[in-house]
């Protein structure tokens, strides 16, 4: 009798964990059928599952498996703030004059006016990068330097990926009113449809797709890297970088990424560009595939030949070991070591980028 009392309590759990992932609608929807067939045009879609350009190791050995859980178990008081972090309120409203803006809320999600448009990229506003907030590593600031119903008309979001420290169930469902468009790789929109975006506002894209968008040339380029949102959807969609291009202006955000010669394709392609947003953080040699060392960080900036970098995926949630500093200043290192321009504005600061301007390079963090 005992055991089949333990028998039913694992098929209850089973059944009751299924019905979690299949009902609860922060986790999203995989691709159909029909739409992974309509993707098989792409030559990194390989049975259903996308893959990288050249070997990526996502998993961990044993070994390595111990070693992090020995990390997790000594504990690192500098992992994370000891208090909030400063903010400044952002300006919502471009100048008018011809200057790129950008502004950063910390982790990868920023805001960039260009050339009369606003575009939100990778907009995580939630308070943790979890399906689960309540047991989800808190964000540093503690909130946002605004009201999401502040966030103005936008003519598009662009999405890097579907993880959940870049795609948010309740920032889309709190914004997706005001977005003209959104813009993301392969598979991404079943998520956004589920969680009521329009089809007809959802466009998607594969690596090296060039386009038009509202007066820009956009084009979704390779990342080193990987997806999914549950158990059963890992690299169902598609992951990317974003190029951004007015007639004057030029933007390269990497979304999350190991470093490899796609930055070097990338550059050749479609560089020079006056501003790069490069992740930095999160970063650990037992994933080195997946996320850059900072130094690798300021590689990367060089490799597309931008002019001016901004790191980013920092300072907004602890999803590694290192102390919550480290991505910043080994990138300030590297960058000086390099001749690379390199700015570090506050979480909500609006700058403005261009030619003789003067960019925010205080080491704030230094004050927490």
């Amino acid at each position: 009798m005992g055991y089949l009392i333990t028998i039913g309590i694992i098929v209850g759990v089973a059944v009751f964990v299924i019905l979690f992932l299949k009902i609860n609608p922060v986790f999203g929807r995989q691709p159909s059928q029909a739409e992974v067939h309509s993707y098989t045009p792409s030559d990194h879609l390989v049975d259903g599952k996308f893959k990288n350009l050249t070997h990526t190791r996502v998993g961990a050995s044993g070994k390595e498996m111990g070693s992090m859980l020995k990390d997790l178990l000594q504990g690192n008081p500098q992992r994370k703030p000891a208090v909030p972090l400063p903010m400044d309120a952002p300006r919502f409203t471009a100048t008018g004059s011809s200057a790129l803006q950008v502004t950063w809320f910390g982790h990868s999600a920023s805001m960039l006016h260009i050339e009369g448009k606003t575009l939100l990229l990778d907009p995580m506003f939630g308070p943790a990068p979890s399906p689960l907030p309540a047991f989800g590593t808190k964000r540093y600031s503690g909130g946002l330097p605004f009201e999401l119903k502040d966030i103005p008309d936008l003519d598009a979001v662009l999405l890097s990926h579907d993880h959940y420290d870049h795609l948010d169930y309740g920032t889309i469902r709190a914004i997706k009113d005001k977005v003209k468009r959104f813009i993301v790789p392969f598979g991404v929109k079943g998520h956004l449809m589920r969680w009521g975006v329009e089809p007809s506002r959802i466009e998607e894209h594969d690596w090296w797709d060039e386009f038009a968008y509202a007066g820009l040339q956009l084009a979704c380029t390779p990342a080193k890297h990987f997806s999914g949102r549950s158990l059963t959807d890992r690299n169902t969609t598609l992951w990317c970088s974003w190029v951004i291009k007015g007639e004057r202006t030029s933007v390269f955000f990497s979304g999350d990424s190991g470093y490899a010669p796609h930055f070097q394709e990338i550059g050749d392609a479609y560089g020079p560009f006056d501003l790069s947003l490069i992740e930095c953080g999160q970063y650990d040699e037992r994933w080195a595939d997946i996320h850059m060392m900072p130094e690798q960080s300021v590689q990367a900036h060089l490799d597309v030949r931008a002019k001016l970098m901004m790191p980013i995926h920092w300072a907004g949630f602890t999803l590694a070991f290192h102390a919550w500093t480290d991505p910043v200043e080994r990138a300030v290192k590297a960058a000086h070591a390099h001749g690379v321009a390199i700015m570090t504005p506050k979480i909500g600061e609006t700058v403005s980028v261009g030619e003789g301007r003067a960019v925010p390079q205080a080491a704030w963090w230094k004050d927490v």
